[in-house]
């Protein structure tokens, strides 16, 4: 009997200094590190991804160490930039490799496929995991997904010739969208093959189409050159942009333009699209520049060939292709505004005008002429203010401004403009300062809120 209890007592504690030795996932003991976390594995077989990720309570460190581990996996997988390849066409840049390589494993750690958990460690405070990828695999897939993607860009490479012998250049241009949104991530070797008797490099041929379709657009702008008042909204003056085919003068139709400042600054509306006349009307809004000559660039839109949501890849290479352009130049003329002001300290003049100064001063900064003579003005500023006094406190004085400014148009006879700066408070030591403070408070009102208001009005 008294043996049976000696040996069950060893048994316990013998089952009990086995608990207390912590193991990792992988069954080996803690202070036996798998030899793959000192040393990332070499092989000609696999890639190899590892991933760690710190254990803390407001984390899934799990899925942590999986995502670092596939991203690890995938930076081993690079891209070969051939040099017969159009990446090489377009742009010997090393910045511009870099980039599309970038996008391509941006998009494989998305796609990647049959992958596996080779082990897993951990400690305490840490998490470790080990992925690997059959290079020899991992090959065939793509290779599969190649041949697929070739299929389909050589049939809308078909469709976009058909389409060009037909003198649609639009349509011609949406089917090579199509079959380069098909081969863009091996953009970077040449994939070779015969078309209707000669042999190509499939994707060399896609790029180099597009970019003489291109070539053959020719835009001009009816005018292209204008005098324009910086308000806008008082021109009378369109711009027209044209498009046609250099080569047989054809009208083009559908064809999407984009139009932005090149030279100053202001509101054109971005997007368009010509009509069956092959033309756009070019609208501008708002001249935000005081410059007096500016510049408004209305070109083709390449990226909308791509759809509601073209492809990175797409827009980095279309940002390199060369697109037709047109330049409209402006000749700004600055709006000539006159000033009445009167401004008082309780009822008598002030011989500082500083609500008027503040005004006056910010619209020359914002490219405005003045003149004394009324009827040679475009817009008229009529400026108002006074002060009154208000409670006194111990030895505090308290003082209120309140100031009106109106905007009308000279020719019009319209206000556009009206702001009242109502009863702004000043304490000092007496009334007079206290008026003064409360004029300083105006001032920073006018400058913050009431003048940007105020130049918003007059360029609409």
């Amino acid at each position: 009997m008294k043996t049976s209890i000696r040996y069950l007592f060893l048994l316990l504690l013998a089952t009990a200094c086995s608990s207390s030795t912590k193991t990792g996932s992988s069954g080996n003991p803690q202070n036996e590190r798998p030899s793959w976390l000192s040393m990332k594995p070499q092989t000609d077989s696999y890639f190899v991804g590892i991933g760690h990720s710190t254990k803390g309570s407001n984390n899934n460190y799990v899925q942590e160490a999986k995502k670092s581990a596939l991203e690890d996996l995938v930076s081993e997988i690079k891209v070969n930039v051939s040099s017969t390849s159009v990446l090489t066409q377009i742009d010997n840049n090393k910045e511009f490799r870099e980039k599309y390589e970038q996008m391509v494993q941006t998009t494989a750690a998305d796609e990647i496929e049959e992958f596996e958990a080779a082990d897993s460690w951990e400690d305490d405070k840490n998490y470790w995991v080990y992925y690997r990828l059959s290079k020899q695999r991992y090959r065939e897939i793509k290779e599969q997904q190649k041949r697929d993607a070739v299929t389909l860009a050589l049939d809308y490479f078909t469709k976009a010739k058909q389409s060009e012998r037909e003198k649609n250049s639009i349509q011609a241009l949406t089917f090579y969208y199509q079959g380069f949104r098909a081969v863009e991530k091996y953009l970077a070797e040449p994939i070779t093959l015969t078309f209707e008797g000669k042999e190509i490099i499939l994707t060399n041929e896609i790029y180099a189409s597009m970019q003489k379709l291109l070539d053959d657009i020719q835009l001009t702008a009816t005018p292209s050159q204008l005098s324009l008042n910086r308000r806008v909204a008082q021109g009378s003056q369109s711009v027209m942009v044209h498009a046609i085919t250099k080569s047989t003068k054809q009208v083009l139709s559908d064809l999407p333009l984009k139009a932005q400042f090149d030279k100053g600054s202001g509101d054109v509306f971005p997007d368009y699209k010509t009509s069956t006349d092959g033309q756009a009307k070019i609208l501008l809004t708002k001249i935000g520049s005081r410059e007096l000559e500016q510049a408004v660039g209305v070109s083709v839109n390449l990226i909308t060939f791509a759809g509601a949501n073209p492809s990175p890849i797409f827009a980095l290479v279309s940002s390199k292709m060369t697109v037709p352009k047109v330049s409209i130049v402006m000749e700004v003329q600055r709006p000539v505004v006159y000033i009445s002001s009167v401004e008082k300290n309780f009822g008598v003049a002030r011989a500082n005008l500083q609500i008027t100064n503040k005004v006056k001063n910010y619209l020359a900064r914002e490219g405005f002429e003045f003149t004394d003579q009324k009827a040679k003005a475009e817009l008229w500023v009529d400026i108002s203010s006074d002060s009154e006094k208000g409670a006194v406190s111990g030895s505090i004085y308290i003082t209120y401004v309140t100031s009106v400014i109106h905007v009308s148009t000279m020719k019009e006879n319209k206000e556009i403009y009206a702001t009242t700066l109502e009863r702004i408070k000043g304490y000092s030591l007496d009334h007079d300062r206290a008026s003064q403070e409360a004029y300083n408070k105006s001032l920073e009102i006018l400058e913050t809120e009431k003048m940007p208001e105020l130049l918003n009005a007059i360029l609409q």
